[in-house]
């Protein structure tokens, strides 16, 4: 029972016009956004077509037979009815259990055998406790495995051929909404995986447009702004360093990467703090939808806290001995040879003998270059 895809979009029969399709079809692709999705589409659908219930029903690839999502509009199943589908009615659930043809309109009808004593029960005791006797229902094949159904239902008077074309335009836009509000979901979850990495790792990160003022912000950044007296936020919205001298450094670095002179990460040196890791990067949006005044990302790596941790982290990535990566740790945060031989209770001698191990096995020259190396190391894994 399929939908002419050269069907008129309405008929003496049905309350729809074009204009009024046109703006259910919008709300359709907003519910995409919204923090409630399809909501206000089939509350509009179920208005349309005079409906007394206007539902959607998802299961994903992996998800068990009783296990679906349901958003719908109208009179809810009481719990008994719920209860008894859940434990067991899904089984004979003649609609999700049948192998519909993607975009296809189908009637109860034709689904139901009133001869087959379960499609008997069924209607008895799932859709005639809740008041329907007419339904209409699509089912959407959508990206990832996930399988949806729209359905529109009521009890008084059978839908006509002008709702069943009006159900199977849905269903096509419903298609490409999913996939849009299942990638978005996909995307947001990896933004929860990585905030929760960055959280662990106490990396927040800031946003810079041309002339240095900050267009965006983590809750992280924040946090470790307000912990600390070297950088700022003026006034005027652009980060600055308390520093004359670590505030000229850092407008130069702003400026050669706005100009496009550097493309690689540089690290800015806090003398008064070194348990704060500071680094600006080039930043390329990788879609619309990110501001795009935004042209550098800085990040700010706190490690306020005991060091064990971190030193586990360096020996692991670059495969020093614990003492080794105590010792570049020490150095990474702008302490001397001097300064790190004492807080290690060591000789200077065996602490330029370590920091020779050091360079050559992570394969670098210098303070800087550790400092570096060590901030993006462990920025590359978020």
């Amino acid at each position: 029972m399929g939908v002419d895809g050269n069907a008129p979009i309405w008929d003496v029969g049905t309350a729809m016009i074009a204009d009024s399709e046109d703006e259910l079809i919008a709300t359709l692709h907003e519910g995409s956004f919204e923090a409630d999705p399809w909501k206000r589409f089939l509350e509009r659908l179920r208005q349309a077509v005079h409906a007394n219930y206007a539902g959607m029903i998802f299961r994903p690839a992996d998800q068990v037979p009783g296990g679906v999502m349901e958003i719908y509009s109208g009179m809810p199943a009481s719990d008994e009815v719920r209860r008894d589908y859940a434990e067991g009615f899904y089984r004979l659930d003649p609609i999700m259990n049948k192998e519909l043809v993607d975009g296809r309109v189908y009637d109860i009808s034709h689904l139901l055998d009133e001869q087959n004593n379960e499609h008997a029960l069924y209607r008895q005791r799932i859709l005639e406790a809740r008041n329907i006797r007419y339904l209409k229902v699509v089912r959407i094949a959508a990206s990832g495995g996930v399988t949806g159904w729209l359905f529109i239902a009521r009890n008084d008077a059978p839908f006509d051929s002008g709702h069943e074309v009006l159900l199977g335009r849905c269903a096509f836009h419903l298609k490409h909404a999913l996939g849009n509000y299942l990638a978005l979901e996909n995307e947001r979850a990896r933004a929860r995986v990585a905030d929760g990495v960055m959280g662990r790792l106490n990396i927040g990160w800031l946003t810079l447009d041309v002339t240095g003022t900050v267009v965006g912000r983590s809750d992280q950044a924040n946090a470790l702004l307000g912990l600390s007296a070297s950088l700022r936020i003026s006034q005027r919205g652009k980060l600055v360093a308390s520093r004359p001298v670590t505030n000229a450094v850092l407008k130069t670095a702003i400026a050669s990467l706005t100009a496009g002179e550097m493309r690689r990460p540089q690290v800015i040196a806090l003398p008064d703090e070194p348990w704060l890791y500071f680094v600006l990067a080039p930043f390329v949006p990788s879609n619309l939808s990110v501001d795009r005044t935004a042209v550098i990302i800085a990040y700010l790596q706190g490690d306020i806290g005991s060091l064990t941790g971190r030193h586990e982290q360096l020996a692991q990535l670059f495969g020093l001995l614990p003492s080794e990566a105590r010792m570049a740790l020490l150095i990474s945060q702008g302490a001397s040879i001097a300064e790190a031989a004492d807080a290690m209770a060591i000789t200077i001698e065996s602490a330029r003998s370590y920091t020779r191990r050091i360079y050559g096995k992570m394969g670098i020259r210098g303070q800087a270059d550790l400092v570096r190396t060590i901030l993006t190391s462990v920025l590359s894994i978020v």
